[in-house]
Order: structure tokens, then sequence, then C-alpha cells
């Protein structure tokens, strides 16, 4: 290899490169510089610095023309990964903000650590086009997801919730990999191009099937999709809210691209049929069950729910069954809608998690209890969770509707025509469902009164203008979309 490709390869990971030189700086500044201040102040400036980095990483990307082939099929770099690695970035902010007064740790920079070095796998993984490579970048990512989880050492729910992620994510990871090595034994060849080419030459024999079944079952305990969602509501409501958001949104971002580019590319060839008249074994059956199930249980159990965390788990679970949709009945054209949808969702579950974290701050609980009369303890705060929870059910103007409306499009594109069309019709009958138990949360906040002891909420102005931030985007995003389409080649 030249001295030239070696520089560019260089080139190509400078964004990560960025991210994790981040994670280990902001861990010697407290050391050498920020021991003695208070736990408070170490936070706001360990977070500042990582948000600084972050950005950082951001301008380069924009920058610099980083499109190319890393190695022999490692990673494939083009403008659509490029973007999902700045949307990747831009949700880490999001979480990284929430973590400026983290008063749950006595040791905020190896939390803020942790997010940086999920941050930078979560990065790598969007580009891979190499199995190996994919299974690596996914630990690299969930591994620390695992300590934050369990990083608020005052609840001892915690603990419990940490190891049962934990322990579901290592079952995860074993069919996973071993769902891969039959891949790899099948094919002869790690490349998701080369896979491709050799799977279209061989008849869909029992044991292929059985390795595109446990590498599709590892996926979805990423995206957190029914029935592999188990750990998620505990550790949505126990795990400290910047974990709860990255985990909620950067994770489901980087998975669903991975997952997007690994069915429309490697599994092409056996991607079967899930027809309501006509089943194919393939990864298309497979993805509209886990999308079926998802969204029957997340929208249905979410209607028990009096935690607004759990809601907020139940609901995540739900919408990985919709965007999980349009990968079963439009693969090749599912990246733009899945990566639109998955963007703006992070940065609305960010923002839902912003509004419960100072509402649990002045409180100390989540129930629906907590939030009664926030629209006159905080109006401004009251109207973005209002503008969060709408986006989430699907009410236009906002994003979550012209994502949905999107995502819908694209499935119902499927070939054979409207295939998938009783995914869609569920998909939105699901989503009708989800508005009520949305509008439950509202009415706590907009009808019931506020207690005789409730007083108006002080909140970090950080905090308040990144939630304001985060409604407005939300807002804008719904109206226009093409912020985000337009920087894409073709939708």
């Amino acid at each position: 290899m030249s001295s030239v490709e070696y520089l560019k390869w260089i080139e190509f990971v400078v964004p990560e490169a960025i991210v994790v030189a981040a994670a280990l700086a902001v861990l010697f500044i407290d050391r050498l510089a920020l021991r003695d201040q208070a736990p408070n102040v170490r936070s706001l400036l360990g977070s500042m610095f990582s948000v600084f980095a972050c950005a950082l990483s951001l301008f380069w990307m924009s920058q610099n023309n980083l499109e190319g082939i890393l190695g022999p099929g490692i990673a494939h770099i083009t403008a659509e990964t490029v973007l999902a690695k700045q949307l990747i970035v831009i949700l880490a902010i999001g979480a990284l903000a929430l973590a400026c007064d983290a008063k749950f740790t006595p040791h905020p920079a190896e939390f803020l650590s942790l997010l940086l070095l999920s941050t930078s796998g979560l990065m790598f993984l969007v580009s891979a086009e190499n199995l190996l490579m994919i299974f690596l970048c996914l630990e690299l990512a969930t591994l620390p997801l695992y300590l934050l989880a369990c990083f608020d050492k005052t609840d001892k729910r915690a603990a419990e919730s940490a190891l049962k992620y934990f322990l579901f994510g290592g079952m995860a990871a074993a069919f996973t990999v071993y769902g891969m090595s039959l891949l790899y034994g099948y094919t002869g060849t790690l490349e998701l191009s080369e896979i491709a080419v050799k799977l279209g030459a061989i008849k869909p024999e029992p044991l292929l099937l059985v390795g595109i079944t446990m590498t599709l079952a590892g996926f979805a305990f990423k995206i957190a999709a029914a029935p592999f969602h188990l750990w998620a509501p505990d550790v949505y409501q126990t795990a400290p809210l910047s974990a709860s958001a990255m985990i909620a949104a950067g994770s489901k971002l980087g998975s669903f691209v991975v997952l997007t580019r690994f069915t429309s590319i490697a599994l092409a060839p056996h991607a079967g049929r899930a027809s309501w008249e006509a089943w194919l074994p393939g990864s298309t059956p497979l993805l509209a069950i886990l999308a079926g199930a998802s969204m029957i249980i997340g929208n249905l159990v979410a209607l028990r729910q009096t935690s607004v965390r759990r809601l907020l788990a139940y609901s995540a679970v739900a919408h990985a069954g919709y965007m999980s949709v349009v990968i079963a009945g439009n693969p090749a054209q599912a990246f733009t809608p899945v990566l639109y949808y998955a963007f703006t969702y992070g940065l609305t579950i960010i923002g839902a998690f912003a509004v419960v974290s100072v509402v649990q701050n002045h409180s100390g609980s989540d129930a629906m209890q907590a939030f009664d009369g926030l629209c006159a303890r905080s109006p401004s705060i009251a109207l973005c969770f209002l503008i969060f929870l709408l986006s989430l059910a699907g009410i236009p103007p906002l994003a979550g509707f012209f994502g949905k409306f999107y995502l819908f499009g694209a499935a119902l594109r499927s070939k054979p025509a409207l295939d998938l069309l009783w995914l869609v019709i569920l998909a939105i009958g699901m989503s009708a469902v989800s508005l009520f138990y949305y509008l439950k949360v509202l009415k706590h906040v907009y009808v019931f009164p506020a207690a005789p002891d409730k007083c108006a909420l002080s909140i970090p102005l950080i905090m308040r203008c990144a939630i304001i931030l985060l409604a407005a985007s939300v807002l804008f995003l719904g109206l226009m979309p093409g912020l985000v389409l337009d920087r894409l080649p073709s939708h």
C-alpha cells in the first residue's frame, strides 16, 4: 500500500478519530485540571468540551469529501453514510447536553467518555460492509452502553436492569456471530456485495435460512424489536437520562442503517415474500413478523403504563416496528425514509427525555401525576413536550407525521406492488392507538391542576435552550423535510 493510499485511509477516519480523542482527552482534563472542582462544574465543562469535539467532527465531515472505499471491502463511505454519521453526531450532542448537570455520579468524565466511545462505534458501523466489521462495530457501540445503563449507583434498580441488558445483549451477540458464521460458511466471503452474488446461486436451504434468521434476531435486539425488547423498559426507566437518550436515539439510528444495508445488499437474493396471500421464506417475512409484533406489543402495553419513561420505552418498540415495515417491503429504497425517520425520532425522543429529566429532578418521580399542571408551572416546556409527544404520534405538521407518511409510502411501493398493504394498514391502526396514550400524558400536563405544594420549575438555562431548540427542530423538519432529504443523492 502506497503512502498516498494510507493517508487517504487516515482522512476517511478523521471524524471518528476526533470523537475517540475527545473521549480520552475529557478523562485527562478532568483528572489533571478539574479534580478539585464540584461535580456539577466538572460535568458542565466536560459536556461542553465533548459537544465542541462533536461539532469539530461535524465540521470536518462537511468540509471534506470522504467518499470512497476503506480497505478491501471493509467499509464503503458514500454521501448517504457520511450524512448518517453527521446525524449520529447531532444526536450524540443532544445526549451529551442532557449530561451537563450529571448529579447522579461523582465521575462525570468517565460517563462522558463512554458516551463518546459509543458514538464512535456507531459512526464506524454505518459505513461497514463487512460482516466482521459490522459485528466489531456493533460491540464497540454497545459495550459502553452496558456500563452507562448502571452508572447511577444511587438507583439500585439500575444494576438489575443493566445486568438484564448485558445478558440479553450477550445472547444477541452470540446469535449474530453464529448467524454470520453460517452465511460465511455458505458463501466463503465476509463482504456484503460478494455475499449477495454467492447467495444468488444458492437455493434457500434450511441451514441458510437459520443463519439469516439468527443474524436478523441479533439486529432485532439492537433496535428493541419485539420479542427481543424485554430489556428496554427497565433500562429506559432506570438508566441516566442521557444514557437512555443515546440508547433510544443514536443507537437505534445506527442499528437501523446497518440493518437496511445488510438486507438490501447481502440478503437481496433471498428476500422472500410476505404477501397476505403468498408467503415465501426469506428476510422479508421475518422482518414483517418483527414489525407486526413490535407495533402490536409496543402500543398495547404502552396503554397500561403509569411511568412516562416506561411508556416511552414501549413507544420505542412500536417505532422500531414502523421502521421495520419499509425495510421488509422495499429494502432497496428504504435507506432514505429510514434515515429521516430515525433521525427525527431521535431528536424527538431526546427532547422528551429532557422534559422528563426536568420534571423528575423536581418531583423525584417520572409517574404521570408528576406532570400535573406542567403548563402552569412552565408554559414553554409544556409546549415543547406537546410538540414532542404529538410528533411521536404522527400528527401534522410535525416531523413524525412526514416521517410515517414517507415510510408507509415507500413500503407500498414494494415489489410486487402492495404486497405489504396489510402491514401498512396495521401500522396506521397502531399509530391511532398510540395517540391515546400520548394524549393521556398531555391530559396530566394541560388538564389536571398542579398540587398546591408544586411550585414553578427552575430550569437551567442550557437545558431550557436545548429543549426549545429540539422542539423547533422537530417542527421545522416536519415543515421542511428537505433540510435532510436534499442532502441525499436521490429520494
